[in-house]
C-alpha cells in the first residue's frame, strides 16, 4: 500500500474545511497509508520585513524538517513548481508506488516555504500560478491525491 504524509503549517480552523479535509481522509483509507501532520502556524506582525518574513518561514521550515525522513520522496507546494494533469499526477504516485518510495508533500504557511526546504524537495509542484489560502489547498491536495488514488485503480471518477 502506497504510503503519503502531507505536512502542513496551520491547523484548519473553519469547520468546513475541517469537514471536507475529513471526509477525504475517510475517502483515502482504503487506496494509502496517509498520514496528515499539523505544525504549528507562526505568529508574526501584520507588516514584515522580507528579512522577518524569511526568518518566520525558516522557523517553520525548521519544524517541518523534523518530520521529513531521509528516504521520503519530497515533494514541495510551490506556486514555481511543475505543473501535472491528474492522470500524470496519477502516474507520479503510482512510479513512487512501485519504487518504494514514500512520498511527503510540504504545503507552507501563508508566507509560502522556506527556500532552503524547496531546494531540498525532489519536485517543485504547482496546482496554478494562481495563489490559493494554504487551508483551501489542503483540501485541493487531498482531492487530487484521491483523484489520483481512483485513476490510477481505473475506478471512475466524477470529472
Amino acid at each position: 500500500m502506497a504510503q503519503v504524509k502531507i505536512i502542513a503549517v496551520g491547523k484548519l480552523k473553519e469547520q468546513y474545511w475541517a469537514a471536507a479535509q475529513a471526509e477525504y481522509l475517510k475517502r483515502l483509507r482504503p487506496y494509502l497509508k496517509l498520514e496528515l501532520i499539523e505544525v504549528p502556524d507562526l505568529p508574526g506582525p501584520e507588516r514584515m520585513s522580507p528579512a522577518e518574513e524569511e526568518q518566520l518561514r525558516t522557523k517553520e521550515a525548521e519544524a517541518i524538517a523534523r518530520f521529513i525522513d531521509a528516504r521520503d520522496y519530497l515533494v514541495a507546494l510551490d506556486v514555481a513548481g511543475k505543473q501535472f494533469s491528474s492522470p500524470e499526477l496519477a502516474d507520479f504516485f503510482r512510479e513512487r508506488d512501485l519504487n518504494g518510495e514514500a512520498v511527503t508533500l510540504v504545503i507552507g504557511g501563508s508566507l509560502g516555504l522556506a527556500a532552503d526546504l524547496v531546494h531540498r524537495a525532489k519536485l517543485r509542484l504547482s496546482f496554478s500560478k494562481l495563489t490559493f489560502p494554504h487551508q483551501l489547498f489542503r483540501v485541493m491536495l487531498l482531492e487530487q491525491v484521491y483523484r489520483a488514488c481512483k485513476i490510477g485503480r481505473g475506478e471512475p471518477y466524477h470529472k
